[in-house]
C-alpha cells in the first residue's frame, strides 16, 4: 500500500503550525525512514503507507494527544484546509456536499493505491460512503479520512457535520462506512 506524497506534505505543516517548539521531538520519535520521508517527500512521488502517513500519525496522537487518535482527525482536518485552498477553495466552497463527497470518492485513489471508495447512498442532508478497498487501512488512517471529509464538507457550507463509523476494515468488517449528516 502506497500514499502519494501530496498527502504527506500536511502533516509536518501540521506540527509546524501546531506544535513549533516540538516539532525536532517529533521528527526524532520517528524511525529513520519515517523521519527521511517527512523532511523530504516529493509531491509528485509514492511512498510506503506505513513509514510515510501512518507511523508520523501515530506518534503526533502519542506525543500532542496523549494517545488519543483525536490527533488522526485533527491531522485530516488540516490537510483539507491545506489542500482546498486557491482555487480548490472556490471549487469546494460553491460545490454542493454531494458532489463535493462524490468527488472525494473518485479523489481517495489519487492519494492512496490501491484503493476504492464509493457513494451508497444519499438524502438531501446525508450521505454513506464506503471504502470497499484499502489493504492496510489503519484506524489512524482512517480517522485521518474521517477528518478531511468533515472540513471538506464545512468549507463548503455544511453546518453541524456528523460523520459515524459503523463499519471498519480495520476490525474485519468487510468494508469502512462513513455515515456522514449535516445541517
Amino acid at each position: 500500500m502506497e500514499v502519494k506524497g501530496t498527502a504527506i506534505e500536511s502533516l509536518p505543516l501540521f506540527v509546524k503550525k501546531f506544535y513549533p517548539e516540538r516539532y525536532n521531538e517529533w521528527l526524532n520519535s520517528l524511525s529513520e525512514k519515517s523521519c527521511d520521508i517527512m523532511q523530504n517527500a516529493l509531491t509528485a512521488e509514492w511512498y510506503p503507507l506505513e513509514q510515510g502517513l501512518t507511523e508520523p500519525t501515530m506518534k503526533v496522537c502519542e506525543l500532542f494527544y496523549n494517545g488519543d487518535k483525536k490527533g488522526a482527525w485533527e491531522a485530516g482536518r488540516f490537510s483539507a484546509d491545506h489542500s482546498l485552498k486557491g482555487v480548490y477553495k472556490v471549487f469546494v466552497k460553491f460545490g454542493s456536499p454531494h458532489f463535493i463527497i462524490k468527488r472525494a470518492s473518485r479523489i481517495l485513489p489519487t492519494f492512496y493505491t490501491p484503493s476504492t471508495m464509493k457513494v451508497v447512498g444519499e438524502t438531501k442532508r446525508s450521505t454513506t460512503l464506503q471504502i470497499i478497498e484499502f489493504s492496510e487501512l489503519d484506524k489512524i488512517i482512517e480517522l485521518r479520512i474521517g477528518g478531511w471529509i468533515e472540513r471538506a464538507l464545512e468549507i463548503c457550507g455544511c453546518k453541524n457535520v456528523k460523520i459515524d463509523i459503523p463499519k471498519s476494515l480495520t476490525i474485519g468488517n468487510p468494508l469502512t462506512e462513513f455515515d456522514i449528516k449535516w445541517s
